[in-house]
């Protein structure tokens, strides 16, 4: 046998069995019991960015007035009081009159982030000890604060979690979803099981002390994304990012191409701007390398042709078997979306080399930009 044939079948049987222990590794923590929630529970303030007003706004935002918790208080945050966000905003606060809710508007130009400058208002209106910040289009169950505070224990900076994309209505839409689920979801929550979570910017949970002593929103800033950010800001102060058990949902509903290309395209700059060398690994990540290496092996009449087919089964069977045991969509819609996606991988990652600089909310977004943020 060849050297280049022992290359190949090293490779196809390490990527297979990276992707057999992270699938094995997230089944078995969706399987877990959650963890106990702490007696004594602290005031929370929970802010929410919003701009614009999507299709889910309505059901997401207001997923903020049914939370079971003592002792909360809920900031929308808008960027301009004409901001359409606003009118549905004050319509959910008047259905809920007993929820200490409010809605402030404006920019505070702390750093290059829209984002970040939109929420910086909040975090100055509260005195709230304990901050969530979750984004408009996540979908909060009752026990949201509850399952944040349930994972803080010592040594924790920051509690976070991905997302789970839920109620796709058409393939890419699907695509979408298997992008957030077995894929990304997949990837975070085993790094997090290994010791070495990374924040998410859809839910972050903080101490006031940690986040102000890291830098605050200003330091947030430092990366193109916040959650990048976030996670080198708890790591410097010699914290951990943990993730919640069990995730919260984003509804996806329909989806374009282009949309989904340009969201992608957008995350994969965002996580070669913050961590580029866990970037450049990506490649490897998907089904494409390992079977190019299984062609290659047919083709050197190293493996049988029937290798092909079995592998194929394999490696979305495992999908397939993850999907169904954390709870997310796993049908025959479902396998086409993952390959669109696991061929759409190679190209996005080829692509995120060519630039840095993308279009978030109509703002033109680089890392030079992020970082000169006054």
């Amino acid at each position: 046998m060849s050297v280049l044939a022992i290359i190949l079948i090293a490779f196809l049987g390490l990527t297979f069995a990276i992707h057999l222990a992270t699938s094995a590794m997230v089944a078995r923590r969706s399987l877990r019991a959650p963890r106990p929630v702490p007696t004594a529970l602290p005031k929370i303030a929970l802010l929410r960015p919003v701009c614009g007003v999507d299709p889910f706004d309505d059901e997401t935002l207001g997923s903020s007035f049914i939370l079971d918790y003592p002792d909360f208080e809920v900031i929308f945050c808008a960027p301009s009081a004409s901001d359409p966000a606003c009118d549905l905003v004050r319509d959910l606060m008047a259905r809920h009159p007993l929820v200490n809710a409010r809605l402030l508007t404006g920019l505070d130009a702390v750093s290059g982030n829209p984002k970040l400058n939109n929420l910086h208002k909040g975090l100055a209106a509260t005195d709230a000890q304990w901050l969530a910040m979750a984004d408009s289009n996540l979908l909060l169950p009752p026990d949201y604060l509850q399952q944040l505070l349930a994972e803080w224990r010592p040594g924790t900076g920051l509690v976070s979690g991905p997302p789970v994309g839920q109620r796709a209505s058409n393939l890419w839409g699907a695509v979408e979803a298997g992008f957030l689920n077995t894929n990304q979801a997949r990837w975070q929550l085993a790094a997090d099981d290994l010791g070495f979570g990374f924040a998410q910017g859809k839910s972050l949970f903080w101490n006031r002390d940690i986040l102000m002593k890291g830098g605050g929103f200003a330091a947030l800033g430092r990366n193109m994304a916040e959650d990048v950010a976030a996670t080198k800001l708890v790591r410097d102060q010699g914290l951990h990012v943990r993730l919640t058990r069990h995730l919260f949902a984003q509804p996806i509903g329909s989806r374009q191409p282009r949309a989904v290309w340009e969201r992608q395209l957008r995350w994969s700059k965002v996580r070669r701007d913050g961590f580029i060398a866990i970037f450049a690994a990506e490649i490897a990540q998907g089904p494409a390398l390992p079977f190019a290496a299984a062609i290659t092996l047919v083709a050197m009449d190293v493996l049988p042709v029937l290798s092909l087919p079995v592998l194929f089964v394999l490696w979305y069977g495992v999908e397939w078997v993850l999907a169904r045991v954390a709870g997310w969509s796993a049908g025959w819609r479902d396998l086409a979306a993952w390959m669109i996606r696991d061929a759409m991988l190679p190209a996005l990652w080829l692509m995120t080399w060519k630039d840095r600089q993308f279009t978030w909310r109509g703002n033109e977004m680089s890392h030079t930009e992020v970082t000169t943020g006054p």
